[in-house]
C-alpha cells in the first residue's frame, strides 16, 4: 500500500501541522513516510501546502506530483488540487469554505464541513484535525490507534490541554464520512 496525499489551504489552517501529524502516525504504525511542506513567507493567510506519502514499501521520491488523494481546505486551492489529482483520485473538500464544484470529472469527491464541525467542537482551528480523521478513514492509509500519544509528542506540554479536543475533532471527521 502506498498513499500519496496532498493537503492545501491557507496559512493558519494548520496544513503543515496536519502533514507532520499524518507522517508521525504513519511512522508509529511502522510505515515509510515522506513529508514535503510548502508555505508562503507570510504566516497567516498565505499559501500552505504539504505533500505526504505513507507506504509499506520503500519510497523513491518525497515529491507528490500526482497524488492519490487531495484535501482542499480553501477556495483558492481547488484549481491546483483538481489539476494534479490522478484520474479516479479522492478529493476531500472543506465544504464549509469551498462552495465551487470541481470542473473535472472522473474524481471521487467527498464534501466535509471541516470548519463547521470544528466550530461545533469549540474552535475553527480544529478543522485540520477534522480533515485528518476524514482523510484517514477515506484513504485507509492510517489506523490512528496511537493518535493521543502522537499528539502528546507533537505538542509542547503547555498545549497538552488541547489534546482531548483534537482527538474529538479527529473522531468527528472520521465519523462524518
Amino acid at each position: 500500500m502506498t498513499e500519496k496525499s496532498f493537503f492545501a489551504g491557507f496559512g493558519g489552517q494548520g496544513i503543515v501541522s496536519l502533514g507532520q501529524i499524518w507522517v508521525y502516525c504513519g511512522m508509529k504504525e511502522g510505515k515509510n513516510v515522506t513529508f514535503f511542506p510548502f508555505y508562503g513567507a507570510e504566516k497567516r493567510g498565505g499559501i500552505a501546502r504539504a505533500g505526504v506519502i505513507v507506504s509499506d514499501e520503500e519510497i523513491a521520491s518525497p515529491l507528490v506530483t500526482v497524488p492519490d488523494s487531495v484535501l482542499v481546505m480553501n477556495p483558492d486551492s481547488l484549481p491546483l488540487c483538481e489539476g494534479i489529482l490522478k484520474n479516479g483520485g479522492l478529493m476531500v473538500i472543506n465544504s464549509s469554505l469551498v462552495k465551487d464544484e470541481p470542473k473535472r470529472s472522473g474524481l471521487r469527491v467527498v464534501k466535509l464541513e471541516a470548519t463547521g464541525l470544528a466550530e461545533k467542537i469549540g474552535n475553527i482551528r480544529f478543522a485540520n484535525m477534522v480533515a485528518l480523521g476524514a482523510m484517514a478513514k477515506l484513504t485507509g492509509a492510517l489506523g490512528l490507534s496511537a493518535i493521543e500519544d502522537i499528539l502528546k509528542n507533537f505538542f509542547s506540554p503547555d498545549k497538552h490541554k488541547f489534546i482531548p479536543k483534537n482527538v474529538e475533532a479527529i473522531k468527528a471527521g472520521f465519523t462524518a464520512v
